[in-house]
């Protein structure tokens, strides 16, 4: 489940008020994007929206809110920070800040919102900037809307905005958010999905232990596969799904496509079956295998004997990891080749999300002509 709702989910479930701290808008340089969650309680922060003083004194204000009294009408409310004259950072940037007071009584659209999360449907939640009553929220999927609290009307002009949002993908959350702006609607438009970007990381030894650690902390979906009897029950992060296999090579078949292959297992044959079976399906979006150069030219001269291709051998990456790390230690590796991975998908997203506006712009203009 995605961090902020999940840990939010759980503050409900305790009977525990908290600040919902949002970056509803953004202009300029600023530290965090539009959609950036930290949720403030009496005792901790959780999340963060970034940029020192910013985020200082909006934790402040959060809790100053906290410390008032509970019938107080305003829930929600959005506060403009002029980065250099309001913090006296050097970004130059204007942030627009959304405080929602979060309480059991009214959090009836995290528990519907986190059971469409679970059930793997698209979403998008729509929220009221300010309201006098609860925080107005709308959550719409492709084939319903959940309207909760006061103060957010479903119009048509704002299910418009929210379903575009869905056609379009989440691929790119500032031009979705922009959506909002551009038809003056005071809401905050987000798409809340599940992250596409989905790791296959085969072999739980130190590396991939580590690999496993640094994933943890990103939104990412792992699927950490090993043959160790008991590997799967050793209690990994909510986003680490140990799978106990007894043939690795078998859980090729069962990626989505579009996966990221990690493949650092304790055997070179099997780290063969499974490349050759990656390399095969010719729909991953990354093929990794730990080792060295001359590795890689044993590999790809068994690949040519197998059968497989020129183009298909290309699809391998080997040594992994980006070139400016060549540390050997397991949290080195980790770190390059997670920053590689970020690399690459963030290259792809760009290029989807383009793909994507114009495909929606070409469906627009065709239903204007027809």
């Amino acid at each position: 489940m995605i961090r902020w709702l999940e840990e939010l989910q759980q503050l409900m479930e305790r009977d525990e008020r908290c600040v919902l701290v949002t970056v509803a808008g953004a202009r300029g340089s600023t530290p965090r994007e539009i959609g950036a969650k930290m949720i403030v309680t009496a005792t901790e922060t959780i999340g963060t929206i970034g940029g020192g003083q910013l985020e200082y004194q909006c934790i402040k204000a959060a809790c100053k809110w906290l410390q008032r009294d509970a019938g107080v009408s305003t829930r929600s409310r959005v506060q403009r920070f002029t980065l250099g004259a309001n913090c006296g950072q050097c970004c130059g940037g204007v942030a627009e800040i959304l405080f929602e007071e979060m309480a059991p009584s009214r959090s009836a659209w995290v528990a519907r919102l986190a059971e469409l999360h679970a059930a793997d449907t698209a979403a998008v939640m729509v929220t009221a900037r300010q309201s006098r009553a609860a925080a107005g929220k709308l959550i719409v999927t492709a084939t319903d809307r959940f309207a909760f609290a006061d103060g957010l009307e479903p119009t048509d002009a704002v299910l418009a905005a929210a379903r575009e949002a869905l056609q379009i993908g989440s691929a790119a959350k500032q031009s979705l958010l922009a959506v909002a702006r551009n038809v003056e609607l005071p809401v905050l438009i987000e798409p809340v999905l599940k992250t596409d970007f989905h790791i296959m990381l085969f072999g739980a030894g130190h590396v991939g232990t580590a690999c496993a650690g640094v994933f943890s902390m990103l939104d990412v979906r792992v699927d950490l596969i090993d043959s160790r009897p008991g590997f799967a029950d050793a209690g990994h992060p909510g986003n680490i799904r140990g799978i106990e296999c007894a043939d690795p090579a078998l859980a090729v078949d069962t990626a989505p496509t579009g996966s990221y292959y990690l493949v650092m297992t304790h055997d070179h044959a099997l780290d063969f079956e499974i490349c050759a079976r990656v390399l095969r399906r010719h729909d991953a979006a990354y093929c990794g295998l730990i080792g060295s150069r001359s590795k890689r030219r044993r590999f790809e001269k068994r690949f040519r004997a197998l059968g497989l291709s020129e183009s298909e051998i290309s699809g391998l990456t080997c040594p992994i990891g980006i070139d400016a790390i060549g540390g050997k230690k397991p949290a080195e590796i980790a770190i390059a080749v997670a920053a590689q991975l970020l690399q690459l998908h963030e290259r792809a997203a760009v290029a989807g999300f383009e793909t994507n506006i114009v495909q929606h712009a070409l469906a627009i203009s065709g239903n204007s002509r027809g």
